[in-house]
């Protein structure tokens, strides 16, 4: 049986096939299909509906393992651009020998172009292929109490999705966890950006904190990342207060990337949902399809997504 970490499996695989380049998922694929007896377990987990879901979340930790993938190994090397990311091993060099820079994420061009409001269909698509999320946006336009331009900045969230950990369950199980008051849902919250920068970057993420207090998950939305410090910034924030942060690939949503995963909570904070309710029209449509999954277990997809 393997007692490789993921991280040596990673470096193993490249190191096998020198020179191959490989993206996340590519490598996510292999190791999962090398080392079937290390992701067994993991996998009964109720939150990867499927394998898809299950691959999107190793692909995930593929993307925040990046220091350790320099500890373990100097030849490991990525590029960021064009995307998506790709890895691989070279052995005639080590990271540090060359002029090796690590580029900025996103093209100035696509960032010319893109309106923030552009982000919204492709991250709900990148949400709802990946992982399995039913999502909504929240306009806060829609807000009841308008305070002026940015008044409601610190309220509302850009994106909001619902979870549905129990729809491939079967039903006696349903029934159990609904009785036992056990969790068949889950609710997440997007704050998105164009680009973090050090103009910025500490204000979206505790606007990202203050918007996503109420969900099981929080997550910051960005098409581009500065450079490595504010990577690394995010990397302490994200540490301190659990928000996770996304990388958004805007001309092919599903190679996106969650570079670092939130810290999940528990419970939600109905007191926080019960104030953004009577503030906003859209957030109230949302709870109430919650609601409505809560009382019968169906989603029309008609009604998400949009």
């Amino acid at each position: 049986m393997s007692k490789l970490s993921q991280t040596k499996k990673i470096v193993t695989l490249l190191k096998d096939n020198p020179l191959k380049r490989y993206t996340a998922r590519e490598i996510a694929e292999e190791i999962i299909a090398l080392y079937p007896e290390d992701y067994a377990n993991k996998k009964q987990n109720p939150r990867f509906e499927d394998d898809r879901a299950f691959v999107s979340q190793v692909v995930a930790e593929i993307g925040a393992q990046k220091a350790q993938l320099i500890k373990a190994s100097k030849h490991i090397f990525w590029q960021d651009k064009p995307r998506p990311r790709v890895y691989w091993f070279d052995p005639e060099h080590k990271m540090g020998e060359e002029s090796y820079v690590e580029e900025v994420v996103s093209t100035e061009s696509t960032e010319q172009v893109l309106k923030e409001h552009d982000l919204y269909p492709l991250l709900m698509e990148y949400l709802h292929s990946e992982h399995g999320l039913f999502c909504l946006r929240i306009d806060e336009k829609r807000s009841r109490n308008q305070r002026g331009k940015g008044g409601n900045t610190w309220l509302h969230p850009d994106v909001v999705a619902l979870e549905a950990l129990d729809r491939s369950w079967n039903e006696l199980v349903r029934t159990c966890v609904k009785s036992g008051n056990g969790k068949s849902v889950r609710l997440w919250s997007f704050e998105v950006k164009i680009r973090l920068d050090s103009s910025n970057v500490r204000k979206s993420f505790f606007q990202a904190v203050s918007n996503s207090s109420w969900a099981n998950e929080g997550y910051l939305v960005a098409t581009a990342i500065s450079n490595s410090k504010i990577e690394q910034e995010l990397r302490m924030l994200s540490a301190l207060h659990g928000i996770g942060v996304i990388l958004l690939n805007v001309e092919n949503p599903s190679e996106s990337e969650i570079l670092l995963p939130a810290r999940s909570r528990a419970e939600v904070d109905w007191e926080s949902v019960n104030r953004i309710v009577e503030e906003n029209r859209d957030f109230e449509d949302y709870i109430e399809l919650v609601s409505g999954y809560y009382l019968t277990g169906r989603i029309r997809d008609g009604d998400w997504n949009k």
